[in-house]
């Protein structure tokens, strides 16, 4: 099952140019009848790159995948098996909601190939716990375990997890042009 929450401790600096702590608080993970079992932590964001000394503030990070030149932070749990949603869930209120919270995340999924979608990011991704499978074009799959590491150059992917814990992997998503 997903952490609850996730502290979040945020550095900055001052008038003076001093670095301190600015913020320290929990972050609440966003879940969905959708996927169910799942957990998604937006732990921090912005959608240019940015300029040091800083005081800390977040920068504007409206949509969940950056544009060029922004960045994404993200703890996310993916649940074992299939992701089959609940029978009695209202659906298009379910994906209102998902579109609220994580806007564009579900813009990138493919309609046809549950799972799988193609961002313009430079993903660096960490398993942290659990395994996961990591599927591409052609059905191409490679098993992920605690430890291992994921270098993402803006490839078409999903991420499955066919054991029977919970997979949880850290991410960091770099903005990047599609020629």
């Amino acid at each position: 099952m997903a952490r609850a929450n996730v502290r979040r401790v945020v550095t900055g600096h001052d008038s003076d140019g001093k670095a301190r702590v600015v913020a320290d608080g929990v972050v609440e993970p966003i879940t969905s009848g959708l996927m169910p079992g799942c957990a998604i932590y937006r732990l921090w964001g912005r959608d240019e790159r940015p300029v040091f000394p800083d005081n800390g503030s977040p920068g504007q990070a409206g949509t969940y995948y950056p544009p060029p030149d922004g960045s994404r932070f993200m703890i996310n749990t993916i649940a074992p098996g299939e992701l089959t949603p609940p029978p009695n869930l209202d659906v298009a209120a379910a994906w209102e909601e998902l579109e609220r919270r994580a806007p564009g995340a579900a813009a990138a999924m493919e309609p046809d190939a549950p799972g799988m979608h193609t961002t313009d990011t430079l993903d660096y991704v960490l398993v942290v716990s659990g395994e996961v499978t990591l599927e591409l074009d052609d059905g191409d799959q490679t098993v992920l375990r605690t430890g291992d590491v994921v270098v993402q150059n803006g490839t078409r992917h999903a991420w499955r997890n066919h054991g029977a814990e919970p997979c949880t992997i850290v991410g960091v998503a770099v903005g990047a042009d599609r020629a």
